[in-house]
Parts: structure tokens; sequence; C-alpha cells
């Protein structure tokens, strides 16, 4: 295991732990490497959107950061 591939598994098990509402995956590309990280909405209390997509893991925590605050306002804002 080289040490990209590990750091990368290791940011998808943070984020799996942090957003336990997302099913958080890396896509597959055409030619069979890895693609984009990936969280599809399995609880509606956890976010808005039914699936966000982005580049890298970083990008990914920030979109699912605002996902829980969006949420959480939908929530307030119920009656």
């Amino acid at each position: 295991m080289d040490v990209r591939s590990s750091h990368e598994d290791q940011a998808l098990v943070r984020l799996r732990e942090e957003f336990g509402g997302h099913r958080i995956w890396r896509s597959i590309r055409s030619d069979g490497r890895l693609g984009e990280w990936v969280a599809s909405l399995h609880d509606p209390a956890a976010g808005v959107t039914p699936t966000l997509m982005y580049p890298t893991p970083e990008q990914l925590r920030d979109a699912l950061k605002n996902e829980r605050v969006w949420a959480e306002n939908r929530r307030d804002m119920s009656w």
C-alpha cells in the first residue's frame, strides 16, 4: 500500500465517522481509477442534498458541514 492510498483510506474512515447520516464512498472512473468523493444522504436529519460529489475529501467535508447546518436550520423552522 502506498502512502497516498493510505491517506485516502484514512480520510474515508474519518468522513464516515463524522457524517454518519451519509453513505460516503469513492466513485470509479471509466478507466478504473478512483474518482470523486461522494456522499449519499440516508438520514434526512443530516442534510438536504441527496448526493454530493467533490474532487477532494476536504471539499466534501466542507460541503457536509454546510449540509448539517442547513438540516438544523430546516428543523428549527419546522412548525
